[in-house]
């Protein structure tokens, strides 16, 4: 079982190493943030749209609003800065949700409706808390990878390191 204090350290680590790596992104000409890197979602620009399409998606969910969940499949976001100033948007959502956050809502269960799949599912709500950081924690793993074999640093990301 995971703590509001839990989800309140993983929203400012999650909004901390989504800047920087926004920031060594913002170093790449946008030809190669869209040039296919064999990732999951083939391209850095792919992949970052992907992260800010699942932290929509499991925040609206979360917040009550189901039917602001976009639909997948597709970019959200076509234009980087556009992306990247929606991203600074949700990642102070993330922190107000994680500063309000209640125990009681981590205990209980949540009940959704896959945009993927379009299944109705009901899981503990601190497992889909959990799973909306390490989601992204796994995607920007990838992005610091291909940024890695780009020649580019995007700092430490070591949460004992960072906050």
């Amino acid at each position: 079982m995971i703590s509001p204090s839990y989800c309140q350290t993983m929203a400012r680590y999650n909004a901390r190493m989504n800047d920087q790596l926004y920031n060594a992104c913002a170093t790449i000409p946008d030809q190669q943030r869209r040039t296919d890197m064999k990732l999951f979602f083939k391209s850095i620009h792919g992949t970052l749209d992907h992260l800010m399409y699942g932290d929509i998606a499991w925040l609206s969910r979360f917040m009550g609003k189901e039917d602001e969940v976009p639909e997948f499949g597709g970019i959200l976001y076509p234009d980087f800065s556009e992306l990247a100033d929606t991203r600074k948007v949700w990642d102070q959502k993330i922190i107000d949700w994680a500063d309000r956050l209640k125990q009681s809502w981590l205990e209980s269960d949540f009940s959704y409706i896959s945009k993927i799949d379009g299944t109705a599912r009901t899981k503990p709500a601190w497992l889909l808390a959990a799973h909306m950081f390490n989601h992204s924690t796994h995607h920007r793993g990838q992005l610091t990878t291909a940024l890695s074999q780009l020649g580019i640093d995007f700092g430490v990301t070591d949460l004992p390191f960072v906050l």
